[in-house]
């Protein structure tokens, strides 16, 4: 049996099949990138605590680290993050704003944005979780996380000032909603210690970040072979010898 190649067959199937291939390589570049990324941040989460950043042009370079900050909580200003546990539950993570207590870095405070953690729908009402809703100087630890750059994506909707209902992070908008100035570009992920009456329920980063890329890969390179299976079949077949008589009217 002899392979012999056709011309239109073959011109469709180059193409296809280097696209395939590029394909496949273009995921594996996404597979160390995000290889990267998820060892960037298991060592940031590692890392010992650091002071809040003096320069909030330095703050990229601490994403995910502990920090530890000292102030007060501006409980009349909360702002509620529509959010779902993993179970499908749906509910609000608690943003308030926290004034920070100055220091000789920072004289007149600032104000940084601390996600709290999740709350139930029917507990959006502070009054009905008072006990969490911590007054004075305190000192709380957690995560610095930095906002995305505007809107994650075309399917998520606009945030909405008017109801105090965001759905994603938004700083100077959202200090502008509680009217605050001074807030820092970043924000904080409250960490798992429990809240009086057990809300917010803080430590709700996610930390773990999926990479599905190498399966990715392998469909692509699959399909690329498969492909060329079929192609080498078919030809394979053109080229087999026709059984004697077969021109015969």
């Amino acid at each position: 049996m002899k392979f012999r190649p056709t011309f239109w067959p073959t011109v469709c199937f180059v193409p296809m099949f280097l696209s395939l291939l590029a394909l496949g390589g273009w995921q594996l570049q996404r597979l160390y990138w995000k290889e990267g990324l998820i060892a960037q941040r298991t060592a940031a989460v590692s890392a010992p605590a650091i002071p809040l950043p003096s320069d909030p042009a330095a703050a990229p370079g601490f994403d995910f680290r502990h920090l530890g900050i000292e102030g007060e909580f501006l409980n009349d200003r909360e702002l509620f993050l529509g959010a779902s546990t993993d179970g499908g539950a749906a509910g609000y993570h608690v943003v308030t704003p926290f004034k920070l207590k100055a220091t000789s870095d920072q004289k007149d405070g600032g104000v940084i944005l601390v996600d709290r953690g999740w709350i139930t729908s029917n507990l959006k009402d502070p009054a009905k979780r008072a006990e969490g809703q911590i007054t004075g100087t305190v000192k709380i630890e957690g995560l610095l996380r930095l906002p995305p750059k505007g809107r994650p994506n075309f399917f998520v909707p606009e945030n909405r000032c008017d109801i105090n209902y965001w759905f994603y992070v938004d700083i100077p908008a959202m200090a502008s909603c509680v009217h605050l100035e001074g807030v820092l570009p970043y924000y904080m992920d409250a960490g798992p210690a429990p809240n009086a009456g057990g809300w917010p329920k803080g430590g709700q980063s996610r930390l773990s970040m999926p990479s599905d890329h190498l399966q990715y890969a392998l469909t692509w390179f699959l399909l690329a072979a498969a492909l060329a299976f079929i192609y080498y079949l078919y030809h394979r077949r053109l080229g087999e010898p026709k059984p004697e008589g077969s021109d015969k009217a």
